[in-house]
Parts: C-alpha cells; sequence; structure tokens
C-alpha cells in the first residue's frame, strides 16, 4: 500500500515534509510529486484518473491559494483524498486555502487538516492504511501509546 503526497508547488514542501517524515516513520511507501491544478491540468486528469492503478491507496494533497488541486484529484478519483490547506505567499492568511478544501460539494469528499496540518494528514493516511494492514496498524497504536507517554511525563514534571 502506498500514499501519494502531491503539492501545488514547490514552495509548499516545507510543510509537506512533515507529511513525507510521518509516513516514513510508519514505514509506508510514499510517491512524491508536484501537481498543479492550475498550471499542469493534464498531469492533474493522468494523476488522478490513474493513481488507483499504480498501487496508491491514499492522497494527500497539498494546495495554498486557491486551493484547487485536493478537491480536483477527489472529483476524479475513487481514493481518499485529504487536503492540506497551506498558508502560501499569496494566500488571504490561509483562510481560502482552508476554505477552497473544506467546502467541497456533496458527492466529492476531501478530508481536511488544520492550516499547515501535513503532519496530522500523515497519521490519517497512516490509520486509513492501518483499517487493513495490521502492520501499520500496530505502528499507529505504538505512535498513539507514545503521545499519551509524552503528556504524562510533562504532567509529572511539573507536579514536582
Amino acid at each position: 500500500m502506498k500514499v501519494a503526497v502531491i503539492m501545488g508547488s514547490i514552495s509548499d514542501m516545507p510543510i509537506m515534509q512533515e507529511a513525507i517524515d510521518i509516513l516514513k516513520a510508519f514505514d509506508i511507501e510514499i510517491e512524491v510529486d508536484i501537481v498543479s491544478a492550475h498550471r499542469t491540468p493534464e498531469k492533474l486528469f493522468d494523476f488522478s484518473q490513474n493513481a488507483h492503478t499504480r498501487g496508491i491507496s491514499v492522497v494527500i494533497a497539498g494546495a495554498g491559494g486557491a486551493a484547487h488541486l485536493p478537491g480536483m484529484v477527489a472529483s476524479m478519483s475513487p481514493l481518499p483524498v485529504i487536503g492540506v490547506p497551506i498558508k502560501s505567499s499569496n494566500s488571504i492568511d490561509g483562510w481560502d486555502s482552508v476554505l477552497s478544501i473544506l467546502q467541497m460539494p456533496g458527492g466529492v469528499p476531501v478530508a481536511t487538516v488544520a492550516l499547515n496540518g501535513a503532519k496530522n494528514a500523515g497519521i490519517l493516511a497512516a490509520q486509513i492504511i492501518g483499517s487493513h494492514n495490521n502492520s501499520v496498524l500496530e505502528k499507529v497504536i505504538k505512535y498513539k501509546i507514545g503521545l499519551k507517554e509524552a503528556v504524562t511525563i510533562a504532567s509529572e514534571s511539573i507536579q514536582k
């Protein structure tokens, strides 16, 4: 099972790297590419219509500004799409990206994470894959236990 991490521009890479890093931590195979909804529409169409034939199970799509990439992929792909709104240089404080990804019409769902929330997109993708892959599921469980342990340690440290 493989996750595609795509973004509209190379400037999105610092944010999307968080998704890549967490997926690598879960030992999930990743395909990374730049697919611009506005500048490379033919590539967008090809990617969206054929990703499932290449073994992709989940798509994480990050975009800033008008942020049409996740929705356009979702409109043409049978795969689950997780949208990452990115606060970019041409963004209106990121709200344009959030609303572009969040406000999808009925029948074209995009799971949307927080602004610049690529790490959570990676975790969600791992959870989706883990629902059918016990190895990944066990890694997600261990990760969540680690989160709990970190809070417990922090709590104990301030109680002293």
